[in-house]
């Protein structure tokens, strides 16, 4: 089929998911941009908890290595962080593999955004986490010990029950950020919403139609997502009682 100009077809048409609309291209970006959020939200979320617990209970080795973790990545654009990690870590590997005699190796760009976009949330995770685990009373900490409870039980039923509701708000702001950060994939050239974007108004030249429906799209994920994550602060706040207002 033969489609029109771009300017001969209504926004709807461009949006559209005919052989002349950019709505699959859309929606197909959008997903992307979803998987890659969710699967480096929680990749980050593990490496949160396990810096948490390290720089306040590891050793002086493990402390340091956590807390220059942190600030390195926290100090360096997540731009410069992404490029670094997407092409130079690569490429020192393959230049390793080359020279004990294997061959390069080419990973894949959705499984490389997770992985770089993980390390980012990991370290920010790890601060929010820090500092609800500080926010626990140290006296129900002292109370489980002194009644022979393991720091695994301790953990379990005392830390993390008490520190949810003071990481969620964190840990909320921190899940808008690695659904926007996915954007930045696009200088890598990975397929997220903001690259299908670019793609789709540069061959239309329709680029506030479809720079708007991308904003659109971005914040409804957005609405959804605070209104998620308030249920779920609700939900970790029951039976605590309210601070004076």
């Amino acid at each position: 089929m033969i489609c029109p100009s771009a300017s001969q077809l209504s926004s709807l048409a461009l949006l559209g998911f005919g052989d002349c609309g950019w709505g699959a291209v859309l929606l197909a970006g959008f997903v992307n941009s979803l998987l890659i959020a969710i699967g480096a939200y929680a990749l980050g979320f593990i490496i949160g908890i396990t810096g948490a617990f390290g720089k306040l209970y590891g050793g002086p080795v493990g402390r340091d290595l956590w807390a220059s973790y942190t600030t390195l990545v926290r100090a360096v654009p997540e731009l410069v962080l992404i490029l670094i990690l997407y092409y130079a870590v690569p490429g020192l590997i393959n230049e390793m593999l080359v020279s004990i005699g294997h061959g390069r190796i080419d990973l894949p760009q959705f499984v490389t955004g997770i992985i770089v976009l993980s390390v980012v949330q990991g370290a920010y995770q790890t601060e929010v986490l820090r500092g609800a685990i500080i926010a626990v009373p140290q006296g129900q900490i002292q109370a489980a010990r002194a009644m022979g409870m393991s720091p695994a039980q301790v953990a379990r039923r005392v830390i993390f029950p008490l520190m949810t509701a003071n990481a969620v708000p964190g840990l909320g702001n921190q899940w808008l950020n690695a659904t926007k950060d996915t954007a930045l994939l696009a200088v890598i050239g990975f397929a997220e919403l903001s690259k299908a974007t670019y793609l789709a108004s540069s061959a239309t030249k329709a680029f506030f139609t479809f720079y708007s429906a991308s904003m659109l799209l971005y914040l409804i994920m957005s609405l959804i997502s605070i209104y998620f994550f308030g249920r779920i602060e609700k939900w970790a706040r029951k039976g605590q009682r309210s601070s004076a207002r």
